[in-house]
């Protein structure tokens, strides 16, 4: 009996193995280049020079980050940390959420960190 369970269990981790669809968050490290605000639903979103790596699926042939709540304390926090950064042409490493849920292909930015060269 113990023989026939280590070999279920052994079925069921090669299972969820081979057949997992990775998760990826987007990355990208630049200089942001442009900033725009919509004032129809207030959406804020950037881009940044640099390639960006690991894009989830939802994010679509864009290469623009959204913050995903403009409203929250974080949300804020971004946006200042993304205008101060543009200010002062800083390079800056951009973290996704792995989601879009901001605006359908554009994910949404999770961490923002200012490189200091």
């Amino acid at each position: 009996m113990k023989k026939y369970v280590g070999k279920v269990l052994s079925i069921i981790a090669w299972s969820i193995t081979i057949f997992s669809v990775p998760a990826y968050s987007g990355t990208q490290e630049g200089i942001i280049t442009n900033i725009l605000v919509r004032d129809s639903d207030g959406l804020h979103y950037f881009y940044v020079s640099g390639t960006q790596y690991d894009r989830p699926a939802c994010s679509t042939g864009h290469t623009y980050w959204m913050i995903k709540d403009e409203a929250s304390v974080a949300g804020r926090s971004q946006l200042a940390m993304i205008l101060a950064a543009y200010m002062s042409k800083k390079t800056v490493r951009i973290t996704g959420s792995n989601t879009c849920t901001r605006w359908g292909d554009g994910e949404d930015v999770n961490t923002i960190q200012l490189i200091q060269r």
